[in-house]
């Protein structure tokens, strides 16, 4: 359904929306097994919740398709994430508070390490500490000497991760990913897409070059991967198209990007599950749209960490009713994507995803669960359909015509 057409039902409403997104909850059973992260876990208030609701699949991009968090947050809001896709740096850059021009480029980084061939041996560098990380950014800017005509930024965001930001004219970001995304290779060489992208692959090939010099005798960080190229392109907000006062409750800088990205305000010091129940509470009644946003369970899927994914999906559920009793008059619980341990990555998977609002239609579903939730009364829908869904729901949806 075109973005255009729903942004043109908008009608004015004073009903609250609550939006929990537990990022990569999807998962696969294990050999021999007896079912999913999510069929293990003790989830007695998410399934009370289910009995409430209606509930289905949600496929974030397309039949087969392994969705990026990206596109599929972009899909979550009801924002096409084929033709508004955006690449991860931009959202790591906007996540760490980074104003970005429309003469900028960014790419997300992974500090990592490699041995005496280049062979990526980790692609988190043993997930170092931030404060490590902030280290390696500064000694990189403090040696690294590149075309004058750009400025560079290198931001830490968390653990291993950094952002590169490069500013300048004629910069685009058709660039290939330089991390090969699995260990035993050398990283990959720099390349365009498009040939508008051709100066900023020089500069991106030259840093890269010079960083790997500057970090060589540093352990375990002493190789930099890229992915993630993009250049910044102002979105229309959330507000723009919902008429929806937003905040985006979320501990990691890149989903605070993308709430950026589209206009929501963030809530500051957030750090838990406590501290984040504690932010929806304190601004309640200050804002009419709430994004939830749930790491941990995604982090877990990709350590191949069952036990440890099962045990966070619990510390999730005994959280919810503190979220129920708000009575928001609409509460969406699901994910932007699978990411089963099994895999220790994305998958293709379809999500569960549970509506409850007065004007939902409640269905036979008493679990919250990959194979129970198919068989609610949503089906399977592509995930740009929640937000209309959850916007009629919501009584903010003018009737189509006559």
């Amino acid at each position: 359904m075109k973005e255009e057409f729903i942004d043109s039902l908008i009608k004015a409403e004073k009903s609250k929306i609550i939006l929990v997104v537990i990022d990569g909850v999807g998962g696969l059973a294990l050999p021999g097994g007896k079912g999913t992260e999510l069929q293990i876990a003790n989830t007695h208030n998410l399934d009370a919740l289910a009995t409430e609701s209606s509930c289905g699949l949600l496929e974030p991009i397309g039949a087969g398709i392994t969705p990026g968090s990206g596109p599929a947050h972009l899909a979550l809001f009801g924002y096409d994430p084929i033709k508004n896709n955006m690449g991860r740096g931009i959202l790591s850059a906007l996540g760490t508070g980074f104003n970005l021009t429309e003469k900028d480029v960014a790419a997300r980084v992974n500090f990592a390490t490699v041995d005496e061939k280049g062979r990526v041996l980790d692609r988190r560098a043993g997930r170092i500490k931030t404060e490590l990380n902030k280290e390696l950014c500064e000694k990189i800017l403090k040696n690294i000497k590149l075309d004058p005509s750009v400025e560079i930024f290198l931001h830490p965001v968390r653990d291993y991760r950094a952002t590169l930001i490069l500013r300048g004219d004629g910069l685009w970001g058709d660039l290939i990913d330089t991390d090969p995304q699995k260990i035993g290779v050398v990283p990959l060489e720099v390349k365009v897409t498009n040939p508008r992208s051709k100066k900023t692959a020089r500069i991106v090939s030259d840093f890269i070059e010079q960083a790997k010099g500057i970090l060589a005798k540093e352990k375990p960080a002493n190789m930099i991967l890229l992915r993630g190229f993009d250049k910044y392109i102002p979105f229309k907000s959330i507000k723009e198209r919902y008429g929806l006062k937003a905040l985006a409750i979320a501990e990691y800088p890149m989903y605070k990007g993308m709430a950026k990205l589209l206009g929501m305000e963030i809530a500051q010091n957030i750090s838990g599950l406590d501290s984040q129940i504690e932010a929806l509470k304190k601004n309640y009644d200050k804002y009419d749209f709430f994004f939830f946003h749930i790491k941990k369970t995604d982090s877990f899927g990709e350590d191949g960490d069952f036990d440890a994914k099962v045990k966070e999906i619990e510390k999730v559920d005994a959280m919810i009713p503190e979220i129920v009793k708000l009575y928001p008059d609409v509460l969406v619980v699901t994910s932007d994507h699978s990411t089963p341990a099994l895999l220790k990555y994305h998958s293709w998977h379809p999500v569960p995803v549970m509506i409850k609002s007065i004007y939902a239609r409640k269905d036979s579903v008493t679990k919250f669960d990959e194979i129970s939730c198919a068989n609610g009364i949503l089906g399977l829908k592509p995930m740009t359909d929640l937000m209309p869904i959850t916007l009629a729901c919501a009584n903010r949806l003018e009737k189509y015509g006559a």
